[in-house]
């Protein structure tokens, strides 16, 4: 069956289906979900978890095992499978469909997968969840809806926000929810329970100067490498995802890509980067940044940067921080080190 995000937590008090499909690019929303389900099911018994993710030659009989040996006495158990590209193959769809049709009482299978399209979503394995359990698919933020997911958010804090506070964190997020989740914690840690103004979500950037995001990227761009190193391993320390890390350094990366095409086409780059929006106070750094790349580089770097996320998101093999960390230095330093 199928149930939606916001059903879902509300039922998770009673008796757990035999398996789930957590389904969704909105990585912080399908994290809470999958979180949510384990938590109600370490309540309900199941004491053990043996996590699988599908990766290049993967082997589908570990699955095909698992819990197939648990003594009398086990404790009941729960398997979970990540499908970061959401395309199990054949040989993978046939084994999830087999495993989800023999969970039962004693083992709780729980499978996620970014979202799904049309193809994917009436295949054999996806079919076999829905009949044996439920998809949980999540849905985005609309940008109209950011600001009243913020709102509610805030108000789980414990936090007081004005009309003007909520839109600034939406503004600067531009629609991640990780980020703006990160910003809620932020000032919570900073100001306590009660109000929160504009100023003080303003505030809480120079606050936290050294280990914020945006600071990484303005020393990046800055062409401070000794810095932005320094930043990034502040902000790792600190448990920030490192989705939020490449989300910032996409958008950047995004922007100096699109002024180098538009200084190459003939246009000025003080035009370019009023037409680009880029604020006044980071003009400097960006046309230093400029000067220092070809425009090709820029591109280079955004391939990697698109290898990074999808590391930070389990989909495919390779440090996300390290991948970070050559970025940054890259954006950093001359353009020789880039090429």
């Amino acid at each position: 069956m199928k149930i939606s995000a916001n059903q879902i937590l509300s039922k998770l008090d009673q008796p757990l289906l035999p398996c789930y499909l957590v389904t969704g690019d909105e990585h912080l929303l399908v994290q809470e979900i999958l979180d949510a389900i384990r938590a109600a099911a370490r309540a309900q018994g199941f004491g053990t978890r043996d996590l699988f993710v599908q990766t290049t030659g993967f082997d589908w009989l570990e699955l095909s095992a698992a819990g197939g040996n648990m003594s009398l006495f086990a404790e009941r158990q729960i398997i979970e499978l990540r499908l970061p590209t959401g395309k199990p193959g054949v040989k993978g769809s046939a084994a999830i469909a087999e495993f989800a049709a023999n969970a039962g009482e004693d083992i709780l299978f729980i499978v996620s997968a970014p979202k799904l399209d049309r193809n994917a979503a009436k295949a054999k394995w996806a079919s076999a969840l829905d009949q044996h359990g439920a998809v949980v698919q999540v849905w985005p933020v609309s940008p109209r809806d950011l600001p009243g997911w913020i709102k509610a958010r805030m108000k789980q804090a414990g936090l007081k926000p004005d009309r003007d506070a909520m839109q600034l964190i939406a503004d600067r997020v531009e629609g991640n929810l990780l980020a703006a989740q990160q910003e809620i914690e932020k000032l919570r840690l900073l100001h306590g329970e009660g109000r929160i103004t504009a100023e003080d979500v303003d505030a809480a950037v120079a606050d936290s100067s050294r280990f914020d995001v945006y600071k990484l990227v303005d020393a990046a761009v800055g062409g401070n490498p000794k810095r932005a190193l320094r930043i990034l391993n502040g902000v790792r320390s600190e448990g920030v995802e490192p989705v939020i890390v490449m989300w910032a350094l996409t958008r950047e990366l995004r922007t100096l890509a699109n002024l180098a095409d538009r200084i190459r086409n003939g246009t000025d780059l003080s035009s370019a980067m009023h037409q680009a929006r880029v604020w006044q106070n980071r003009q400097g750094l960006v046309r230093a940044c400029i000067g220092r790349h070809q425009s090709g580089e820029f591109y280079t770097l955004l391939k990697r940067s698109r290898d990074a996320d999808a590391a930070a998101k389990g989909q495919m093999r390779a440090d996300p921080w390290q991948l970070a960390t050559d970025i940054v230095l890259n954006l950093a330093s001359a353009g020789a080190r880039a090429a």
